[in-house]
């Protein structure tokens, strides 16, 4: 299981959302736009690194069951 591989493709992904949201602010100003980046954009930094912190914490964990199992 290759979490830290999932962990920078999670982090990798979020940065390339986040900037193509900021492009296309750049064209979409309505308030459904505003409230779409409320809702949803907000809380995806965040979010991203409790999902992060949740992979290192299960990567720690797989590695000592490895060791221990050897």
């Amino acid at each position: 299981m290759n979490l830290n591989g999932s962990k920078s493709r999670i982090a990798g992904l979020a940065k390339e959302l986040s900037i193509r949201w900021d492009n296309t602010t750049t064209y979409w100003r309505d308030p459904r736009a505003a409230e779409f980046g409320r809702r949803y954009m907000t809380e995806l930094s965040p979010r991203v690194n409790q999902a992060v912190a949740a992979l290192e914490k299960l990567d720690e964990i797989s590695q000592r069951i490895k060791k221990e199992c050897e």
